[in-house]
């Protein structure tokens, strides 16, 4: 296997060989133009972002500024909204669900180095797979380490640094990021804290997919 492929099977790998440097440059060059599009160049905004992410629905959008490494190892479902300052190291593939919600600040690593001094000297790196499920909202300057799983419905804390796999419906907050409880029918009723909805039309827009209908 060539670097490239290495790089894509999680294997460990030299990040300036078999045309790698090259490609960072190209989707550099497309990310510095999305960055600076005026905020009513929607349609161009669409149409770039399409073209650096490797897949994604119809209704997908992200604040600039962005960043990511190759953009094709990034795949997010529909209805995904990213807000400011969004960093994505898409060494490894970033799988992400539906009707998922990014805050300002954060930062997904799958890139990583070996411990050992030595080993990392020696210039080989690696990327290990992050994958994020539907309708999970990921708190401001939040940390996704490699190789972690975020599971549907899951809500992560403002400030957490997520080292390990986050289940199904889960509430997890902190450094490490950990599980304080589990999202359950109650919540419904409320929009923050002990806050009760006071509108008439929320069974409609609880699914953000009818808000266009």
């Amino acid at each position: 296997m060539n670097e490239k492929e290495r790089m894509l099977a999680g294997l460990p790998y030299k990040a300036w060989l078999d045309g790698l440097t090259e490609e960072r440059d190209e989707n550099k060059k497309r990310i510095y133009q999305y960055n600076r599009l005026f905020p009513e160049q929607k349609e161009e905004q669409m149409k770039l972002i399409k073209e650096i992410l490797g897949k994604c629905g119809e209704e997908v959008f992200i604040e600039a500024p962005f960043h990511c490494d190759y953009g094709y190892n990034i795949e997010v479902g529909e209805n995904f909204y990213a807000n400011y300052n969004l960093t994505i190291l898409d060494v490894g593939k970033v799988i992400i669900g539906e009707n998922v919600l990014i805050a300002p600040n954060v930062s997904i690593y799958t890139a990583g180095h070996p411990i050992h001094p030595d080993s990392r000297n020696s210039g080989y790196e690696y990327g290990i797979e992050v994958t994020i499920g539907d309708n999970v909202w990921i708190g401001g300057n939040t940390v996704i380490n490699p190789g972690v799983h975020i599971g549907n419905n899951a809500v992560i804390g403002s400030g957490s640094v997520v080292t390990k796999d986050i289940p199904d419906n889960a509430v997890a907050v902190g450094n490490p990021c950990k599980v304080v409880r589990f999202i359950g029918e109650e919540d419904r009723r409320y929009y923050y804290k002990n806050k009760e909805f006071d509108v008439t039309d929320y069974h409609v827009k609880f699914n953000r997919k009818d808000e266009n209908k």
